[in-house]
């Protein structure tokens, strides 16, 4: 199961991908300011996640999914 998924069209501009991005990773940022550890931490593995699936994995074309045995 995914939780995101890239092939979708809202996706497809740059500037929504490094928006989302920047929300995650910024509001890590103000968790961790604010003394709060563990949303800071799940916030930065949210952004991590999106930056490796909206820029590493985008350009796949297809799901990395495996397909099925034949």
């Amino acid at each position: 199961m995914k939780l995101l998924d890239r092939n979708h069209p809202f996706y497809a501009p740059l500037w929504r991908r490094v928006a989302i991005v920047a929300v995650t990773l910024g509001w890590a940022l103000i968790e961790f300011l604010a003394a709060s550890p563990l949303w800071g931490t799940v916030f930065l593995v949210l952004g991590a996640y999106c930056v490796y699936e909206f820029f590493i994995a985008f350009g796949n074309g297809g799901d990395d999914e495996e397909s099925p045995p034949e």
